[in-house]
């Protein structure tokens, strides 16, 4: 999105989606929204940094949420509102999809490919077999987008992501055992948005995630890392977290994530909204 620079821009503000501005019970926070409504007045660019995919972001919000840009995808792709106008910011060749495949097949994973941006919300799935409910939920959720893989060495093309989902109790370690296989790649941990237990482990190409992508929106509006926040609440915003120059996690976060970051007010307590008044406090200070 070369040449979007905007003189008057001065600040950021970035914001998780599911467990910060979306609520447990699925709604969004009169509150909230009202806080990103008054950050245009301020000057100040107001992003979604999300992992969920444009479809299934806009599945669920039918009304336009007050934003200049979505983050979607953990950084594989950003759109400018209200244009619309969608970039891919990075895939995975042929070679590397296949090379990942074969790691979440030798480690007995249940795993999802992802068509390219902006179709990612259209898959190729395979079982390893066994108990998997949050697996077979996401496959039920894109019934009409998704089909069953028999062999992902055969896979053409390239890709957004891949996707590997896991049971709660083993997820963090076979997390790191993919890291350590696949240290070239982007290896991003997300706890699962349907079960709020399972472990989603995703694989992305190098240059994406979601710090990369909002430091390449960030240098093209001309608006210094000092000028931006971020808040979140899960492991795949640490990165966004650590790379903005002020960072805060809201009180549903887990403990290891509150223990590095200053903690705001719950995602069910208006959160955004804790986080842009703790901003504005910082500026006054």
């Amino acid at each position: 999105m070369a040449g979007q620079t905007s003189a008057g821009v001065r600040r950021m503000f970035i914001t998780d989606y599911d467990g910060t501005l979306r609520r447990s019970d699925g709604t969004l926070s009169s509150g909230d929204i009202r806080a990103l409504e008054d950050l245009k007045d301020s000057n100040v660019v107001r992003v979604l940094a999300t992992g969920r995919s444009l479809y299934s972001l806009r599945r669920e919000n039918r009304a336009p949420l007050p934003l200049d840009f979505i983050v979607f995808s953990n950084g594989a792709g950003i759109t400018r509102l209200p244009e619309d106008e969608t970039l891919r910011c990075g895939e995975l060749g042929v070679h590397q999809v296949r090379r990942a495949a074969g790691v979440l097949e030798q480690l007995g994973l249940d795993f999802m490919i992802h068509r390219r941006v902006p179709q990612n919300h259209h898959f190729a799935y395979r079982r390893a077999g066994g108990l998997n409910p949050d697996f077979e939920h996401r496959i039920e959720l894109y019934r009409p987008f998704c089909e069953p893989m028999e062999d992902a060495g055969q896979w053409s093309g390239a890709a957004c992501q891949l996707l590997a989902v896991m049971p709660p109790q083993n997820g963090p370690a076979v997390f790191r055992k993919i890291q350590r296989q696949l240290g070239d790649f982007s290896v991003i941990r997300t706890t699962s948005p349907l079960d709020q237990r399972s472990v989603w482990v995703e694989i992305f190409a190098p240059e994406v995630s979601k710090s990369r992508t909002a430091a390449r929106l960030a240098r093209c509006l001309g608006v210094s890392v000092h000028n931006i926040l971020a808040v979140g609440n899960d492991y795949n915003d640490i990165d966004l977290l650590q790379w903005a120059g002020t960072g805060v996690v809201v009180a549903n976060a887990p403990a290891e994530l509150r223990a590095r970051f200053d903690v705001v007010a719950s995602n069910d307590h208006c959160g955004v909204a804790a986080a842009v008044a703790y901003w504005r406090k910082r500026a006054m200070a």
